[in-house]
């Protein structure tokens, strides 16, 4: 029977047209890292005080120092204090000068910042004093919002297709970033975020689908980890970004109107032919094939075409198929697991990291700068190692880092600095191979639902990340020692897995295990017919011989 890897094997594995599509999916890759943290640039603390011009009416030819003095309360620096101010009162000049003033109370008329400060998310929604911990909250929010994406978009792109999804989130994405910028209210700025957040899960997860989807075995982590290193490349251009524009606003603009540019994959973004022929829509299919293999300058032969027939019974995953059999089972819950951990140990140290001496934007370039050579590795290590191991000893080795760090005394930042860094490296290179490992442990009629359910336990850990940091003020090791607990037991689960390096991607729930990659010999090009020392042609003909 013809599998469709034979089809990918005829066209080329990982030809031009793979590689533009590739270089397709990632190019909204590189504004994601913005809509994910651009928000740190936007809320820089500045220093400011309460507006206490009531005493003008009584002393207008009041230094700025003398009126601080009389209405501001120091705290125990000396400094003025920014959250409170010596309450209104109806006297004369002279006599609180002589006096002074002793009843405090919170900001009433207002928030004063430094007049040179450009318009910041921070000045322009007063997030400081009581509404300081708004700015958590909304980036709990953003997270929320990359739940409900990949809840809704994981289903409905094995349901609709993995095209339509992509385009649909690149359009949600352009709108509402560029409408966040324009909002009136802080709490529309939330709603706003939540579906940009959403949006960005969608293009997540779709690409990965479309990136494993058309390329053959050897190629799937290449494809992968290619668009993955797009992401580390936004990272440090954020950098550049947000320290040349300081008006948050247009920061928002320059951000997330790009993504408008990409509108021509309306015409140039091809469906995944493996799904079509998952929903029975097998000339579709054929056509895309077609124009792949042109594109490669490869021909498909007419008779492999011929033998690509509809399923008599269309198939239609759900959640509900992740449960029904047992090897999926336990993929669904331990891959879930591992995901979690990930993200955990992912966003808490980036996070933690704020010790390497750096400026803000210095230390977003550092990030980026590491994550690059993380993802990039990733391509060699799943070649050398496979997946299973890859991934274990990644997740053991982040978590261990967290562990150390427990240990390492306070008067030691640089220790800490250091293995938090190796942390960061290994935690990315960790969250590159789950990618690839869960796109290639789920079937195709169910790989997208199996994927957004994985990434719905990621953002559960990045919803919780912040907050277990807050467990620090009962004792500093505490949110290490859980950051490092729970990818030391994920690394440690992964040995239940199976490998998938060198195995096709399965269509159907009914396989138990990944099947080796077995393409028919008469699709061969002579580059192909030996691998690692092994005669595939030979070795198909036995295979054929002993059916």
């Amino acid at each position: 029977m013809t599998e469709f890897g034979d089809f990918i094997s005829a066209l080329g594995e990982f030809g031009p047209y793979q590689k533009w599509l590739v270089l397709f999916l990632s190019l909204p890759l590189l504004l994601n890292p913005f809509q994910m943290i651009g928000q740190v640039f936007m809320v820089v603390d500045v220093p400011h005080h309460c507006d206490t011009s009531w005493i003008r009416a009584i002393g207008p030819n009041l230094t700025e120092e003398e009126q601080l003095n009389l209405t501001l309360p120091r705290d125990a620096d000396g400094a003025y204090e920014q959250c409170s101010m010596y309450s209104p009162v109806d006297w004369d000049l002279a006599s609180i000068m002589v006096y002074g003033l002793n009843a405090t109370e919170k900001c009433s008329n207002g928030l004063v910042y430094p007049s040179a400060q450009p318009p910041s998310l921070l000045t322009e929604f007063d997030l400081v004093c009581d509404r300081k911990d708004l700015n958590d909250i909304s980036q709990s929010v953003y997270m929320v919002g990359l739940l409900l994406g990949a809840m809704i978009f994981g289903p409905l792109s094995d349901r609709i297709g993995r095209r339509p999804i992509f385009l649909i989130s690149i359009l949600l994405q352009g709108l509402f970033g560029v409408g966040t910028a324009f909002v009136p209210h802080f709490y529309v700025y939330m709603a706003f975020r939540c579906v940009v957040g959403a949006s960005v899960s969608g293009i997540l997860i779709t690409a990965l689908a479309l990136a494993t989807e058309w390329v053959g075995v050897s190629s799937r982590p290449k494809a992968v980890l290619i668009s993955h290193c797009f992401v580390a490349i936004g990272q440090m251009l954020l950098a550049g970004l947000s320290y040349g524009i300081r008006n948050w606003r247009l920061l928002e603009i320059a951000g997330s109107a790009p993504m408008f540019a990409l509108f021509f994959y309306i015409w140039v973004l091809p469906e995944s032919a493996r799904w079509l022929v998952t929903k029975g829509r097998i000339e579709e299919a054929k056509k895309v094939l077609q124009k792949a293999a042109s594109i490669n300058k490869r021909t498909i032969p007419p008779g492999l075409l011929e033998q690509l027939k509809p399923e008599t019974q269309t198939k239609s995953g759900s959640t509900l198929d992740l449960f029904r059999k047992k090897h999926l089972r336990k993929v669904t819950l331990i891959m879930s697991c591992t995901w979690f951990a990930v993200s955990l140990v992912y966003y808490g140290l980036s996070l933690s990291v704020t010790s390497l001496g750096l400026d803000i934007y210095l230390t977003q370039f550092a990030f980026g700068a590491v994550e690059l050579p993380a993802r990039f590795c990733c391509i060699f290590l799943l070649q050398w190692f496979g997946r299973k191991k890859t991934q274990g000893v990644l997740l053991l080795l982040s978590g261990l880092m967290c562990l150390v760090i427990t240990g390492i005394p306070e008067d030691q930042p640089m220790v800490t600095t250091v293995l938090a860094i190796i942390g960061k490296f290994t935690a990315t290179a960790s969250f590159s191979t789950s990618y690839v490992y869960s796109a290639e442990l789920f079937p195709t009629i169910v790989r997208q639902t199996g994927v957004g359910l994985c990434s719905m336990s990621a953002r559960v850990a990045g919803i919780m990340a912040p907050l277990i940091r807050l467990l620090g003020k009962y004792h500093r090791a505490i949110p290490m020692a859980i950051f490092g607990s729970a990818p030391v037991v994920g690394g440690l689960l992964c040995i239940l897995l199976p490998e998938t390096r060198g195995t096709d991607l399965a269509d159907d729930t009914g396989s138990a295990t990944p099947q080796l990659s077995s393409r028919r010999p008469e699709i061969l090009s002579k580059r192909d017919t030996r691998q690692d020392g092994v005669d595939l042609e030979k070795d198909a003909y036995r295979c054929s011989e002993r059916k």
